[in-house]
């Protein structure tokens, strides 16, 4: 009997063992698969959080992208609306001018841009009742003093010396073609300038037009005034 619980309690003993064994085995098993999934999950984790970083990293060079455009954008609008209001104001203050100086000035512009001496000017409605005939023989007796004999002022001085000048450049006039400027009956809504006219030529002489050519060609030259680099 004794023999049969010796070799009973060993077979025991090594069952234990084997079960002892087996379970350490297997313990070490789930570790190890408890460790390579942890080291799995994590390794995805951090790219995971790698590819969210630079998501999120591109999208915020977007955004500043984007918001300096932007700035761009507004900068450019507010500087050509100071640049539009500059040459608004120009213009405003160019038909402002005191009725001698604005007479002067659109004579001057009349003898530069007439070629026949002969044409019609037309204004606007205001100006040609407040100036039109003042610019039109203003600037028929310049062009009659450019072509017309010069009288000694002993004569010029005298009422019948001015009359007698006012014949010749009459005369003048008459026989060069030059100085014979009308004032037309037609008036055109403008602010400020005239519109000279010769059969179906025209030189359009209003102040908006000059303006708007002058700021084609002066643009960059007001913008470093207004705005000079640093």
């Amino acid at each position: 009997m004794e023999g049969i619980e010796k070799i009973t309690a060993k077979i025991v003993q090594d069952a234990q063992a084997e079960i002892t064994r087996m379970n350490q085995e297997t313990d070490e098993k789930v570790r190890s698969i408890a460790e390579a999934a942890q080291a799995q999950a994590d390794k995805e984790t951090a790219e995971t959080l790698a590819r969210g970083q630079r998501a999120a990293q591109e999208r915020l060079e977007r955004l500043k992208s984007a918001a300096k455009m932007e700035q761009r954008k507004l900068e450019l609008a507010a500087r050509q609306e100071m640049l539009a209001q500059a040459f608004d104001l120009a213009l405003e203050k160019l038909c402002s001018l005191p009725e001698e100086e604005y007479v002067q000035l659109l004579t001057r512009l009349v003898l530069e841009a007439s070629t026949t001496g002969k044409e019609q000017l037309v204004f606007s409605p205001q100006d040609r009742a407040r100036v039109g005939k003042q610019v039109v023989v203003a600037a028929n007796e310049a062009m009659v003093k450019q072509v017309a004999p010069e009288l000694p002022d002993a004569i010029t001085d005298t009422k019948v010396g001015a009359f007698l000048g006012k014949v010749v450049n009459s005369t003048t006039a008459m026989v060069t073609g030059t100085g014979m400027l009308t004032l037309s009956e037609e008036t055109r809504p403008m602010k400020g300038g005239f519109v000279l006219v010769d059969g179906d030529v025209e030189v359009n002489c209003a102040f908006e037009t000059l303006v708007r050519l002058q700021r084609e060609k002066l643009e960059k030259e007001v913008d470093q005034v207004l705005f000079p680099k640093a």
